[in-house]
């Protein structure tokens, strides 16, 4: 740790009181102190120099490199390393002129006076992220901690639970976690009564075992047609699994889904951990899109609007996997999709046309793969008989890139 010139110490709110002896030395020899104001408060008055935070955030970095070689300690609300600036600092910096003391943070903290076991706990944060990305999470008998953007976030969850037939859902609102200010506040999402809290607090969501409302959509792909709103333009449900299947998502992975449609393979894909861009060529269902994306728990979804293969040049990131719903017997397009993809990624395309499915036969012979035709029927009521209705048959290509 010689080379470290940087220290990233976790802060609590009892301030320095609650540092460890190292700690409370690397804030006591540093030649700068750097922070946001309500962090550089709790320290008292000494020799070192201070920063305060400005924003954007990116901008303090340059302002820290400048002190390259000296004693620089950066304050950090509990631990650095949970949604904090640590890891930003030692993406930058490099971990071999960083060290991190980290400080029981706010998860810990909640977790200790709720007696949750942590591991078994879903830590979110959405402070700067729409509420709407914890929507995933909510599953029966789910317990979540979440960092909360200001004093109007419990009420804002405790409206959408409600709305979401989920007003049993307990809520506890912890302000000023870990100082001489701490208090809780629990109550039933249905029966929320606090407008607002402190701005500084942490959120615990306690999901009922069971649900008296709709069902809880599925951690897998293949969520019902009626998860989505769309104008007729979907990959069904049966369909749409076996597609997912084949792109085998991974957490991280980025997916772009062309010709998107309504968004129904790219939502499913983040929903599975990884990111995507949805690409589309009408305004009126990009909004669907960006409509099902807020509505299933994923508003980071990329989306824009064009036209292939056009569109597609200098986008970024490139994908790992590509799927290919729509548009793809346009001109160049699978070609266009086929050079933008990383090597060892994969492609998917589905066709239910015979122009599409000719281009497939082509492609596979040209560049290997494999092709599989999907059919799916659905039992439906005719007056007071039933009967198997076909859904379009589905010819799918897979392949790897080398």
């Amino acid at each position: 740790m010689s080379e470290c010139w940087l220290c990233v110490v976790g802060i609590g709110e009892d301030g320095p009181d609650g540092l460890s002896p190292i700690a409370r030395r690397i804030v006591e020899e540093a030649e700068l102190l750097a922070g946001g104001e309500r962090h550089l408060a709790l320290i008292p008055p000494g020799t070192a120099e201070r920063m305060a935070w400005t924003t954007p955030f990116a901008d303090n970095l340059d302002r820290l490199a400048a002190w390259r070689g000296r004693r620089v300690c950066v304050l950090a609300s509990g631990d650095p390393m949970w949604f904090g600036a640590g890891a930003t600092l030692v993406r930058r910096f490099g971990i071999g002129q960083v060290r991190v003391v980290a400080h029981p943070g706010a998860f810990s903290l909640a977790a200790a006076r709720l007696g949750w076991a942590l591991h078994e706990t879903r830590c979110l944060s959405i402070h700067g992220r729409p509420f709407e990305t914890i929507v995933p999470h909510l599953t029966p008998g789910a317990r979540l901690l979440l960092l909360a953007e200001d004093g109007g976030s419990a009420a804002r969850l405790a409206a959408h639970l409600a709305a979401s037939g989920l007003g049993e859902t307990a809520i506890s609102v912890f302000e000023h976690l870990g100082g001489p200010a701490e208090r809780c506040r629990t109550a039933a999402a249905a029966q929320w009564p606090i407008a607002r809290t402190a701005d500084l607090n942490t959120i615990a969501l306690a999901l009922p075992d069971r649900w008296s409302g709709r069902p809880p959509l599925a951690c897998v792909p293949g969520l019902p047609d009626e998860a989505f709103r769309h104008d007729g333009q979907l990959t069904k449900r049966e369909i749409r699994a076996a597609t997912l299947a084949a792109l085998a998502p991974w957490p991280g992975a980025h997916l772009w889904d062309v010709g998107a449609g309504c968004g129904s393979v790219a939502i499913e894909w983040c929903r599975a951990g990884g990111t995507a861009t949805a690409i589309e060529r009408t305004a009126e269902r990009c909004r669907l899109i960006a409509e099902n994306a807020l509505a299933l728990g994923v508003p980071q979804l990329d989306l824009r609007q064009g036209a292939a293969p056009r569109i597609l040049a200098g986008l970024t990131p490139p994908p790992d996997a590509l799927f290919i719903g729509g548009g793809l017997s346009a001109p160049g397009v699978i070609e266009a999709c086929w050079a933008a993809l990383r090597p060892g990624g994969r492609m998917v395309a589905n066709a239910v046309t015979s122009e599409g499915e000719v281009l497939l036969l082509a492609w596979q012979a040209k560049n290997g793969g494999s092709l599989a035709r999907l059919s799916v029927a659905r039992l439906e009521t005719t007056g007071r008989f039933h009967s198997w209705h076909p859904l379009m048959p589905v010819t799918q290509y897979s392949g790897l890139k080398p």
